[in-house]
C-alpha cells in the first residue's frame, strides 16, 4: 500500500509512504507537472500490485491573503483534487488541526514543530519546511487508513 500526503500550495508539497520506504518532495511548479508526478506514484503503485490512498489538506484561504492570491491558491487546490481523481486515486481531506493533533505536533502557525517531528520520523530525509507537512500526513494516512477504512468486501460478479 503507498499512502500519499500532500500539503497544497506553493511551498508545500507531497510524499509517499510505503510498507519500507519514504520519500518527498516540494510541490510541482505547474499544474502538468502535478499531474505528471500523481501520475508517476500510481503507476509505480500499479506495477508492484500496490493500491494507494492519499489525503489532502483541507485548507481554505485566510483573510490575510489578498484576492488575486486567494484565487490563485483556490485554483491549485482544486487542481490537486483533479490530479487525484484523473489518476483514480481515493483520497480523504483532513484539516491541518485533526492531524497535527494526531502527529503530536500541534503548531499553531509554527512550522518549526512539524519540521521537528518528521526529521523525528523521517530520520533518512533532509526535512524542508516544504516537505515536513507532506510526510507527516502520508504518516497520518498510513496510520489512519488501516483503522478507519477497511478494505471493502469484494463483490460478486
Amino acid at each position: 500500500m503507498r499512502f500519499i500526503g500532500i500539503d497544497p500550495g506553493k511551498s508545500g508539497g507531497i510524499a509517499v509512504i510505503t510498507e519500507n520506504d519514504y520519500l518527498a518532495t516540494k510541490m510541482p511548479d505547474t499544474l502538468m507537472g502535478v499531474l505528471s508526478h500523481i501520475e508517476a506514484i500510481k503507476t509505480a503503485a500499479e506495477t508492484r500490485g500496490e493500491k494507494v490512498f492519499a489525503i489532502l489538506e483541507r485548507v481554505a484561504s485566510s483573510p490575510q491573503q489578498g484576492v488575486c492570491s486567494a484565487f490563485t491558491f483556490g485554483q491549485g487546490y482544486g487542481a490537486l483534487q483533479m490530479a487525484l481523481l484523473a489518476a483514480r486515486i481515493p483520497f480523504d481531506r483532513v484539516t491541518p488541526q485533526q492531524w497535527q493533533k494526531f502527529m503530536r505536533c500541534l503548531t499553531k502557525g509554527n512550522k518549526n514543530v512539524s519540521k521537528a517531528r518528521a526529521e523525528e520520523l523521517f530520520p533518512k530525509l533532509k526535512i524542508t519546511h516544504a516537505i515536513a507537512d507532506a510526510l507527516l500526513i502520508a504518516e497520518y494516512a498510513r496510520r489512519t487508513h488501516a483503522v478507519t477504512k477497511p478494505e471493502p468486501e469484494p463483490q460478486p460478479a
